[in-house]
C-alpha cells in the first residue's frame, strides 16, 4: 500500500512541471512591465520625499470607496451602450 502511495505522489511531482509557465516575457510591452515592476520592487526608482496624505484627504477617499457600493453591478452589460473603440466616440 505504502509503495502505490509513493508512486502516485512521485508521479503527481513530475508531472507539476508541466503546468509551468515558460520564464520570461512574452512580448516587448510584458518585459517592459516586468522591468518596471522590478525597478518598483527595488525602490530604484521611489521618491525620496516622503509621501502622506492628510486626514481630510484619507476621510474623501474612505467616502469615495464607500460610496462605490452604493451602485448594483449589473448581471451583464448593454455592449452597445460604451460606443466604439476604433472610431473614438462615446
Amino acid at each position: 500500500m505504502n509503495t502505490k502511495r509513493l508512486l502516485i505522489v512521485c508521479m503527481a511531482c513530475l508531472s507539476t512541471s508541466a503546468w509551468a509557465i515558460e520564464p520570461g516575457p512574452s512580448s516587448k510591452e510584458q518585459k517592459g512591465t516586468e522591468q518596471w515592476m522590478q525597478l518598483q520592487i527595488r525602490g530604484i526608482v521611489a521618491s525620496p520625499k516622503l509621501q502622506t496624505a492628510s486626514a481630510t484627504e484619507r476621510d474623501l477617499a474612505m467616502q469615495r470607496w464607500l460610496n462605490s457600493f452604493l451602485y448594483p453591478i449589473p448581471e451583464f452589460f448593454d455592449q452597445d451602450v460604451g460606443g466604439d473603440a476604433a472610431s473614438g466616440s462615446n
